[in-house]
């Protein structure tokens, strides 16, 4: 079983971006008993002597093309409200230590680097993490803006991948938690395989497609017709901004059709919009409305407003898959973790309804208890 005593790695992609600065500064003050882990689900009841690594014992460090020190950020997110007032001088020194093993990304503009040097570079920095830190094993998480679905004909990885391939050659569990490629591309299919690691993914599940999960089952269940099912997504920043390229929406849309699709059998008519607002900062709204028959052919609708902070609602959800796959690791397990569907929008295998999904996590919480 995990000891308090061995030290877990937590390597952020886009570790100074608004969810990896929450998840940082969240985990400290979690750790310090300054704040409880409220959305945290691996600090219930049914996760206790799992062995899953204490939030004691993680460390964090990561990869971004950003150069805002992380101390700054925090303040910035706690004057927007996302952080609670106060908190980023209380850890201070937890974000600057966790700053200081930030590492340059890319590839930046005219980086002349092959993907092959792109990839060393960044499992160099890895295993450099791991080695200074004294850290029993690492986890890589991806929680950098949404890039576009690469081109048919591309010739170059998407950073994503470069990032997912660098968290293979380093011998680092894996987790993507945007619609971004990461390992899902054929290029890496027997690289993960060969690999032995463990991952999960893909795109988190903290809103809209959280509640479209239990919803849908419900229509199903009481075998209500859907019609359509339309939505909008109003949000502001590095989130809004990135997701203002059609290309990049197209792929973070694909997660929330898929839930439809899955649990309803079809995909209903109407889509989902997103619009970048810069004023709403990491504060968003989601509305969906949903036509649909009752009986004798009664028309009638549903909608839903869904108004949340994504960082504060994606953070503890990164730092409970961080502490999942660490635990797999260590027990030895390997490949996709569809039991972590519970977390994504597009997991890998596995039931598409939330109650289902969280059924299938506690017995792999189970199943990592058992593991001796």
């Amino acid at each position: 079983m995990s000891t308090t005593g061995v030290r877990t790695g937590v390597w952020f992609i886009g570790a100074r971006g608004s969810v990896a600065t929450t998840a940082t500064a969240g985990c400290a003050a979690v750790a310090a008993g300054l704040h409880p882990g409220a959305g945290m689900v691996t600090e219930t009841a049914p996760f206790a002597d799992s062995g899953l690594p204490p939030v004691t014992s993680l460390v964090f460090g990561g990869h971004d093309t950003l150069d805002c020190p992380l101390p700054k950020r925090a303040e910035a997110l706690a004057a927007g409200g996302v952080l609670p007032h106060g908190l980023p001088s209380a850890v201070r020194s937890e974000l600057a230590a966790a700053d200081a093993e930030i590492r340059t990304g890319g590839p930046l503009p005219g980086d002349t680097r092959t993907d092959e040097e792109l990839i060393t570079a960044f499992a160099t920095d890895l295993t450099g993490f791991g080695r200074r830190n004294g850290l029993a094993r690492t986890v890589v998480v991806n929680v950098a803006s949404t890039e576009p679905a690469p081109a048919a004909d591309a010739t170059r990885l998407p950073a994503s991948s470069l990032y997912a391939a660098a968290a293979l050659r380093a011998g680092c569990p894996y987790v993507n938690f945007t619609p971004s490629t990461g390992l899902r591309t054929p290029a890496l299919q027997d690289a993960a395989t060969a690999s032995g690691l463990p991952y999960a993914g893909r795109d988190g599940k903290t809103g809209q497609t959280l509640l479209r999960s239990v919803l849908a089952p419900m229509f199903v269940q009481r075998a209500l017709p859907v019609r359509a099912w339309s939505g909008t997504n109003l949000l502001g920043g590095g989130d809004g901004a990135a997701l203002a390229d059609p290309a990049a929406a197209a792929a973070k849309n694909a997660g929330k059709e898929r839930v439809l699709a899955d649990t309803l059998g079809a995909a209903p008519e109407g889509e989902v919009h997103i619009d970048d607002v810069p004023a709403l900062g990491d504060w968003k709204t989601a509305w969906d409305h949903i036509a649909f028959d009752g009986f004798l052919g009664a028309r009638m609708v549903l909608q839903t407003t869904w108004q949340g902070c994504d960082s504060a609602l994606a953070a503890p959800l990164v730092l409970d898959l961080a502490r999942l796959l660490a635990r797999a690791h260590e027990t030895g397990l390997s490949g996709p973790l569809p039991e972590l569907g519970f977390y994504f929008k597009d997991p890998d295998g596995g039931p598409a309804a939330l109650s289902e999904q969280y059924l299938a996590l506690l017995a792999f919480a189970e199943r990592l208890r058992g593991e001796k």
